[in-house]
Parts: structure tokens; C-alpha cells; sequence
């Protein structure tokens, strides 16, 4: 499979299946923010289908490439994202998916997938 056709048959409208630059997999990584604050929440994957279905749903819905299963936030949690808009970015490569999170994004408890992950910046000063 190329990296410019989807990994499974979807309902995704055929114009804007066609700009998508996917990887060899069929997917996009989807960078999700908060839509007010614009703080970064967590990455995701989407495929057709997966863009497709937040588009249409309102809920970010994303593909687990390790369980092979679609996934919509918040279905098990209560963590829910309403989505509030949905950007590609100049390169069609990565999907914005702009959302009002209700509760914790990151699986872990956090608020996002980077709370207290910060690196050390080093190098000359």
C-alpha cells in the first residue's frame, strides 16, 4: 500500500480524501488542543475512517494501531472530547483537531500527555 491511500474503506468525503498525505499505513498523526487555551492535549492517529467519524460524530475518535480497533476519547472514561474544529496543516500530513476536553486527556490522569514531562535544556549559553 502507498502512503496516499487510506488503510480501509470509509464514508470520508473523496475531496478530502484526496489531499490527505498519509503515511505508509494509511494514517495521520492527529495533534489535539484545546480549543480556548490552546494548550496541546495529546497525539493521536487517525486513518480515513477515524477523521471521518469525528467530523461526522463531534467526538474525537481515533485508530489504536496497537489493538487494530478505533477508539472514541472519553467512551470508558467519561473524559470526553466535543470537537470544535478540524484543520490540516500546510502539507495535508497532520490533522488539528481542536476540542473541549472534559476531564483528563491523557490516560495516565493528567491533564495532558506532556504534565511534568519537560526535558532539560542543555547546550552551549
Amino acid at each position: 500500500m502507498t502512503g496516499n491511500r487510506p488503510a480501509r474503506p470509509s464514508d470520508l468525503d473523496p475531496a478530502v480524501a484526496a489531499r490527505l498525505k498519509r503515511n505508509a499505513d494509511g494514517m495521520l498523526p492527529a495533534v489535539v488542543q484545546q480549543y480556548d487555551s490552546g494548550e496541546v492535549l495529546m497525539l493521536a492517529w487517525m486513518d480515513d475512517e477515524a477523521l471521518h467519524r469525528t467530523l461526522t460524530t463531534g467526538r474525537g475518535t481515533y485508530y489504536s494501531r496497537s489493538r487494530k480497533e478505533y477508539w472514541v476519547k472519553g467512551e470508558t472514561s467519561g473524559h470526553v472530547q466535543h470537537v470544535k474544529s478540524v484543520a490540516l496543516d500546510c502539507d495535508a500530513d497532520t490533522v488539528l483537531v481542536r476540542v473541549d476536553q472534559v476531564g483528563p486527556a491523557c490516560h495516565t490522569g493528567s491533564r495532558t500527555c506532556f504534565d511534568g514531562r519537560e526535558l532539560t535544556l542543555g547546550g552551549a549559553q
